[in-house]
């Protein structure tokens, strides 16, 4: 009998109250019937789907009834409802936006086979943590490490020229892989087949896999291409297959990937940096064990070698902890004001529920005293707003589609993987959860409030109940933490306005303004040699140098900020061969005469390179004034020597130094070499193909006038990456005005929802003290000191949450110091505005109540009552 007593609660509690004495009556006089154990079982069994049918049924009924009336009701109070659903609907859209990208870059899986697996191994040294590694080593560790199911390598920096097939050149980003590359991340073919072992070899048939995107561009998704040829610069390869369209693998970018060809020189070069390594740890090491072998393997290689591989060590980490720590720390911050803008839409929706119960409850008292149970009419008030949080999270899940293309411009480039979705299970389980606790959080508190004293004393006409100080405490509360958490978002926004402005005030070193930058890549083996390509530079620089408006023009090897790369060993200096264990090292970039004028870079000392400054003179070289610092302070630097780049070098000028690796990043010392002096087919990956242009007429004009000169120089030579130099300097903040603007976004919608939630709770109070105040004023209370007792309440709601708003954003502030660029948490502009602006949205809360308050007439509201 009490097994059968629990499973009758299975059915709402009023349907038990009525029902369930008779059922059980029934339940006993069918169970004294059977005697056999065999019908006993088949009873137990035919009453326990019995109840679980029937109490569906009854469930769905009540449910069905609920629903009906929450259509009435929307349909009575349109405003309420639409106000309900826009507020859940930005509380939850906010949140699946930003989990979406957090889960996509920092919590999913990556999609690889075993990609709890994969490892990133890098070389180190003393001023480099993570450093590509050297051909030669990358051949020991492959031969020596055990921890490893398999190694292979990859250059994730291979742009060609793509040409022929009747179409425009283009230029196609890709990459070089090791024939194990993709095998060791489980990736397939959609068509044909991946590399071989023999396709890696110094001098192969070239052969390219084409991605999916690239296929369907050049192809129309024809199947027939594998076994196509195409010409990437001047060399012919064999289309051997087609990747899906969900690989990413090294980047986003990637359109084509080649065999990666190591020439039996580069097995020589223990200094030449150029590889990025990947492996899959066994099924039974772990990432410790990996990284003390790899360190063992390190030390073993230094003894060998002790001048190339001097403090070189090795260290082991997850693919996917390739996320940048600035880009974690951004993604996360966003995270935490996504919470904000939810508990503050949640606080809110708990008041306008809490108002709304409590204008009810005159008709909650009149179904209570007519025989609906307390239960019922929760489940009832739980009902609706479910069905406004369900309402709220659709819409909300939409914004949140709408809103990605913003947030993905926070994921980092280098990691291996596509574009975020909100489609994604793990993100709609996420915002189903939202939409849950929501429903609850707004739901439930108003609907247990609302209940706690429900009396017969709600039926009076005029009645105050529940109008206690109790309920007034909770509303405040609330506003209280929405207020609170209005103003972290604020200082947090504001901390980070005052970093980007920070980043942005700093020199990089040269001037940006009206300076147009293009790329054109030179293609392999035709412009192989020196001559070639002083050829190609002089018929290009020339004619663009005479057009209108045109100031001045040069190359360069890479863009500042572009090409974080182009570092070089200095072998010695003043004849001084560095110590083993030194790391001195220069950026290395050649250039044509006439680029400092055209980037406004101050020339100090010396001269600028010059066209006499051949292959047949002195190497020369023009250093920053902080090489200069380095190694020759308060000398004369002009005239001394430096072995740099397989040359003993003159210094013949000294200019300013620019800011190479970024706004926020150290650079180290330069070094410009003239472009005359590139030997031939050496060091082709640092010859010039960066053009800039200072111009003062239109941009527009001067650019179809370039992409002519160069077309008409060479046809097959593609124009790419036309930027002002402007842009390329703004592209380096980005991420930083990315997350700003969306965090500003949240702190206004938490301004203004505390603002409206203040606004609530005090004309509620003033709607319920209606009498007492037009007392106070026939009794002779002056309508100031109505004005002031009803500013006091809200200012000191307001004070309270900006106080502690102010202690839970320091803390906050100490959490993204890294990001904030040398701002201090405590910076006092910032924390100013933060309060001046809770204090404005307090006044404007307080405003249009305590001038009702203050219209109120005496008569009226005595009568009223």
């Amino acid at each position: 009998m009490r097994i059968y007593k629990a499973l009758l609660r299975l059915y709402p509690s009023s349907f038990r109250e009525e029902y369930g004495e008779e059922l059980l009556r029934i339940f006993e006089q069918d169970r004294r019937k059977i005697s056999s154990f065999p019908a006993l079982l088949i009873f137990w069994i035919r009453e326990f789907l019995d109840v679980l049918y029937n109490a569906g049924r009854v469930h769905w009924d009540i449910l069905l009834k609920d629903l009906i009336f929450c259509r009435r009701t929307i349909i009575r109070t349109p405003g309420f409802a639409a106000t309900a659903i826009l507020v859940t609907a930005l509380g939850i859209g906010a949140n699946t936006a930003v989990f979406s990208v957090v889960n996509h870059v920092l919590i999913r899986p990556l999609p690889y086979k075993d990609s709890e697996r994969i490892v990133r191994i890098w070389e180190k040294q003393p001023n480099y943590s993570r450093l590509e590694v050297s051909p030669p080593n990358y051949r020991d560790w492959q031969r020596q490490a055990r921890s490893f199911e398999s190694m292979a390598a990859y250059n994730n920096m291979v742009s060609l020229n793509l040409v022929g097939n009747g179409l425009a050149p283009e230029r196609v980003e890709g990459a070089a892989l090791t024939a194990g590359v993709l095998p060791l991340l489980g990736i397939r073919p959609l068509l044909g087949r991946l590399f071989t072992q023999d396709e890696d070899r110094y001098g192969a048939p070239g052969t390219v896999l084409l991605s999916y995107g690239l296929w369907k561009s050049r192809f129309g998704g024809d199947p027939r291409a594998v076994g196509k040829q195409l010409r990437f610069d001047d060399e012919n390869f064999s289309i051997i297959g087609v990747l899906p369209a969900n690989v990413f693998f090294p980047n986003r970018e990637n359109q084509f990937w080649i065999p990666l060809r190591i020439s039996p020189s580069n097995y020589e070069e223990r200094d030449n940096y150029y590889l990025k390594v990947i492996a899959k740890l066994k099924p039974e090491v772990t990432i410790d064990q990996a990284r003390s072998e790899m360190a063992a393997i390190a030390q073993q290689l230094e003894r060998e070698y002790p001048k190339e591989d001097a403090k070189t060590g090795a260290t082991v980490e997850m693919l996917r902890d390739g996320v940048p720590e600035q880009a974690r720390m951004l993604l996360i911050a966003l995270l935490g004001a996504s919470v904000c803008v939810l508990l503050i839409a949640c606080t809110n929706l708990a008041n306008l529920f809490l108002v709304r119960a409590m204008g009810r409850q005159k008709e909650l008292a009149v179904r209570t005293a007519l025989g609906a149970g307390r239960q019922r009419l929760i489940r009832q008030l739980l009902t609706e707003s479910l069905v406004f949080a369900v309402l709220g999270g659709v819409f909300g899940v939409a914004m949140a589609h709408g809103s990605l293309p913003l947030l993905t411009r926070l994921i980092p480039e280098t990691l291996p993987i596509g574009q975020p979705t909100v489609l994604d299970v793990r993100v709609l389980v996420f915002a189903s959860i939202l939409l849950i606790l929501t429903a609850v959080l707004s739901g439930v508190i108003p609907s247990l409030r609302t209940f706690s004293n429900m009396d017969v004393s709600g039926l009076h006409e005029g009645s105050r109940s529940g109008v206690g100080g109790r309920r007034e405490r909770l509303r405040s509360a609330l506003v209280f933490g929405e207020i609170a958490a209005s103003v972290v978002l604020l200082i947090a926004s504001g901390l980070l306005i005052r970093a980007l402005w920070r980043v942005q005030a700093i020199d990089p070193g040269f001037k940006t303004e009206n300076v147009l930058t293009m790329q054109t890549p030179l293609a392999m083996p035709k412009y192989q040699n020196t001559m070639a390509r002083i050829d190609f530079y002089t018929r290009v620089l020339d004619p663009i140098r005479s057009l209108p408006g045109v100031h001045s023009a040069a190359y360069i090897s890479f863009l500042p900020m572009v090409m974080r790369g182009g570092i070089w060993p200095i072998d010695s200096v003043d004849g001084i061969i560095s110590r083993p264990g030194e790391s001195l090292t220069a950026s290395l970039r050649y250039i044509t005469p006439g680029f400092f004028d055209t980037l406004r870079i101050p020339l100090r000392q010396g001269r600028d390179v010059s066209e006499s400054d051949t292959g047949d003179a002195q190497p020369v070289a023009v250093v920053s004034e902080s090489f200069v610092h380095r190694y020759w302070p308060n000398e004369n630097p002009i005239g001394r020597r430096f072995t740099f780049a397989f040359n003993d070098r003159t210094i013949v000028g000294v200019v300013a130094d620019i800011r190479v690796r970024g706004l926020e990043r150290s650079s180290e010392p330069q070094v410009y070499l003239p472009y005359r002096q590139v030997p031939d087919g050496a060091i082709i990956f640092y010859a010039p193909r960066a053009l800039v242009i200072r111009s003062s007429s239109d941009t527009v004009i001067t650019l179809n006038s370039v992409r002519k000169i160069i077309q008409k120089v060479d046809p097959e030579m593609p124009v790419s990456d036309v930027l002002s130099l402007r842009d390329v300097v703004d592209s380096e903040t980005t991420a930083r005005r990315t997350q700003i603007r969306v965090i500003i976004a949240f702190a206004s919608l938490s301004l203004l929802l505390a603002g409206i939630g203040l606004h609530g709770l005090l004309a509620f109070a003033v709607s319920q003290r209606t009498t007492e105040i037009g007392l106070r004023l026939a009794l002779g209370a002056r309508t100031k000191d109505i004005l002031r007792v009803v500013l006091q309440r809200g200012l000191q709601v307001a004070a309270l949450g900006t106080f502690f708003g102010l202690l839970i954003a320091y803390v906050a502030g100490r959490f993204l110091q890294a990001v904030l660029a040398g701002v201090r948490p405590s910076d006092p502009l910032t924390l100013t505005l933060a309060c001046a602006l809770a204090l404005f949205t307090t006044i404007s809360g307080c405003l249009a109540p305590a001038l009702r308050a203050m219209r109120i007439d005496p008569a009226t509201a005595i009568r009223t009552e």
